[in-house]
């Protein structure tokens, strides 16, 4: 409104914009945050460069080189649509699944370090990161590995939020952060044993894609640190 006058402008681009105020947490409102960054790369630089010139030359954008690999809009507004139709439900043998990797990522929160905030909020972006992941597949039911690459996709999320600057996180090997999950996993008093499925499970809920997993426990066990019976239920840390 100016001057009087109320109207609606077009626009070509939608901002959506929040603080978070002290004390609050008005961000767990969010499914996920990323942090854009305006990083220096001479490439990147002059593609958008030349971009920006063209248009503003010819006053239209100029033509994409398009690869075997590119998808023409007219096939890709079909597929969109088509996954907006589904509406993906999860499987009652899963919402226990869904509660334990809840009530775990909230245990973890209790003790940890950094200042993201866990909240049942969290439980719901759970279940509606998996139900899109069913949706893009145009599936009916929501299937574990949805639930697991949403808390992967979460927990990478959290992650991009800490302090970049510091040399000692971004220095460590996701192999020896598997060993150091499975570690910390281990009872303090009785056999040293840790059961395979949990530490997979803890490990997927810190962002570590299961195959990555199965090349630590590997890896870990040539060095002769623990060993995984053969029926993979347990591993013993020697």
């Amino acid at each position: 409104m100016h001057a009087g006058i109320l109207t609606s402008l077009n626009t070509r681009t939608s901002i959506l914009a929040a603080a978070n105020p002290a004390y609050a947490a008005l961000l767990s409102r969010f499914d996920l945050l990323w942090i854009i960054q305006d990083k220096n790369d001479r490439e990147i630089d002059l593609k958008l460069a030349r971009h920006i010139a063209s248009v503003h030359q010819n006053g239209c954008q100029p033509d994409v080189e398009h690869n075997q690999n590119s998808v023409d809009m007219k096939t890709l507004r079909r597929y969109i649509a088509t996954c907006k139709k589904k509406q993906p439900l999860v499987p009652e043998a899963l919402l226990d699944y869904v509660v334990t990797a809840y009530v775990e990522l909230r245990k973890q929160a209790r003790v940890s370090k950094d200042m993201t905030y866990t909240s049942a909020r969290m439980l719901l972006s759970i279940l509606r990161l998996s139900t899109a992941l069913a949706r893009l597949r145009c599936d009916d039911l929501v299937s574990k590995d949805d639930i697991d690459e949403s808390l992967r996709l979460m927990e990478s999320s959290r992650l991009i939020l800490k302090d970049h600057d510091n040399v000692s996180t971004r220095q460590i090997n996701p192999i020896d952060q598997v060993f150091g999950i499975v570690r910390d996993m281990v009872p303090l008093s009785g056999t040293k044993i840790v059961r395979y499925g949990e530490a997979k499970e803890r490990c997927i809920a810190k962002g570590l894609k299961p195959d990555l997993f199965d090349n630590a426990l590997e890896r870990y066990e040539e060095m002769g640190l623990w060993c995984v019976n053969q029926q993979r239920t347990t591993i013993t840390i020697i």
